[in-house]
């Protein structure tokens, strides 16, 4: 089976026991390991991965192929993408107009941008760059964009770039919505079954909980140069009650961010049914 998904402290700690055998039954996997841009992107051809995680954002462009997998991905509290600047501002109107870097232009992480920004800042922003997640804060620091959205580890690594928040995207949904913050999302082909996936995925899960050493250095090859502390925090934060469920509160907030988005004309409206 196919499956992609981001080389991420999260992702790999979640699919290790299922990419190493560990889950009965399961079929064997061949893994693509690509930025959330990249998988996001795989979703939308013809011949894409059979199971991927995708960012909750560009389920309306992906739900006549794939159907949601109700474990596995990315949905908690106080783990949202953060807006960086390297001046210090914490004052929405400084974003009027400015350069501004983001992950993936399908991301959660822009569209909570978005339906942020168009509260928050007068006139709205200018230029939008899309880049991979892990250079931004180095081209905020250096001066090539103005601010960045940032997502995953940067939340522990940005003062070390010099950098400071301007806002929390995940602080504010929260506060506006009382509800959790749907980030990533894992997906199947419709011709699947789900309810397989389904099982072999909170399994994983369960394993990866119960035995965090096994996937030690698994999880710790992909995440480069990656600090093992700032891994582990990493872990800690985004593999989460939700990541084995969704749960009710789960699915109120993947339906909420898409319902709020298309009601502001940023996504197409999504039939609830096809959420699953």
């Amino acid at each position: 089976m196919t499956i992609a998904f981001s080389p991420c402290p999260n992702d790999t700690f979640v699919f290790h026991a299922w990419v190493h055998g560990r889950i009965a039954g399961a079929p064997e996997l061949s893994v693509t390991y690509a930025d959330i841009d990249v998988t996001n992107g795989l979703a939308t051809q013809d011949d894409g991965p059979e199971v991927l995680k995708v960012s909750y954002a560009a389920l309306p462009w992906l739900l006549d192929k794939y159907a949601l997998i109700p474990c596995g991905g990315a949905l908690g509290r106080g783990c949202g993408p953060l807006v960086l600047t390297r001046d210090g501002s914490s004052d929405p109107a400084y974003l009027s107009g400015k350069r501004i870097a983001v992950p993936s232009d399908l991301s959660t992480a822009y569209l909570l941008f978005r339906l942020w920004a168009a509260r928050h800042v007068p006139g709205g922003v200018g230029e939008i760059v899309v880049m991979p997640f892990d250079q931004i804060m180095s081209a905020v620091r250096d001066g090539d964009i103005d601010a960045g959205l940032v997502i995953h580890e940067a939340r522990f690594t940005y003062p070390a770039y010099g950098l400071t928040m301007l806002a929390d995207m995940g602080a504010w949904w929260e506060l506006d919505t009382g509800l959790p913050i749907p980030l990533g999302a894992i997906v199947a082909r419709r011709d699947l079954d789900r309810t397989a996936i389904t099982d072999w995925v909170r399994a994983s899960v369960r394993y990866a909980w119960a035995h965090p050493e096994e996937s030690r250095s698994y999880v710790i090859s992909h995440a480069q140069e990656m600090d093992p502390q700032v891994a582990d925090a990493h872990i800690k934060l985004y593999v989460n009650e939700f990541t084995e469920d969704l749960r009710e509160d789960g699915m109120l907030a993947v339906r909420a961010l898409l319902h709020r988005a298309a009601e502001e004309g940023l996504v197409p409206r999504v039939d609830d049914s096809l959420l699953g």
